[in-house]
């Protein structure tokens, strides 16, 4: 990431605004705000898949369910934050995954200039490339900010995006267990 470019565009937004670049409270605005797109858009260079070894090959052909995750990622439309949570199912065929694996997952993922939509289907395409489940199911509410604070303005507005894959689809009497299990 080049933190030097970023800085030096942050400038440029700050006197567009009519900010006051000598301000003490603003002089290090600009390497803040590069320093923070470092730390909140690392994931764009790891490889999410990486996280998920294989700690167990057994016979467990239940759900698996990881709920409540929490998320942020930064909207690459407007670049303002969505901040919300994942519900991440899967049910193994033999190969299992640590819980904090999927939860790391999620991190990497949500960590790039995203949108909610791709996000929740990255995640699924992840664990169902890497572990090979019987299926996954990946559901996403988050406010988006650009909702909230500009355009329509309406703060508090949930977005839920869901993906299911494999067994989740198919099977209408699994998805509806993980779905009860979700919203436990």
């Amino acid at each position: 990431m080049d933190k030097k470019k970023i800085e030096k565009g942050i400038k440029m937004v700050l006197e567009a605004v009519g900010a006051d670049l000598k301000s003490k409270d603003i002089i290090s605005t600009p390497k803040r705000v590069a320093q923070m797109y470092e730390e909140i858009l690392e994931g764009q260079f790891k490889d999410a898949a990486q996280e998920l070894e294989v700690i167990l090959e057994q016979r467990h052909d239940e759900i698996i369910l990881l709920k409540d995750i929490p998320l942020y990622s930064l909207c690459e439309h407007h670049l303002l934050p969505f901040i919300g949570k994942a519900h991440v199912a899967y049910i193994p065929d033999k190969r299992i995954t640590g819980l904090s694996k999927i939860a790391r997952v999620v991190d990497i993922l949500s960590k790039r200039l995203q949108v909610q939509e791709r996000l929740t289907t990255d995640i699924a395409d992840v664990i169902m490339k890497k572990l090979k489940p019987k299926g996954v199911m990946v559901i996403i509410e988050a406010e988006h900010l650009c909702i909230s604070m500009r355009g329509v303005k309406k703060p508090g507005a949930v977005t839920t995006t869901s993906v299911v894959r494999g067994v989740f689809r198919t099977n209408q009497k699994s998805r509806q267990e993980a779905l009860s299990l979700i919203s436990s």
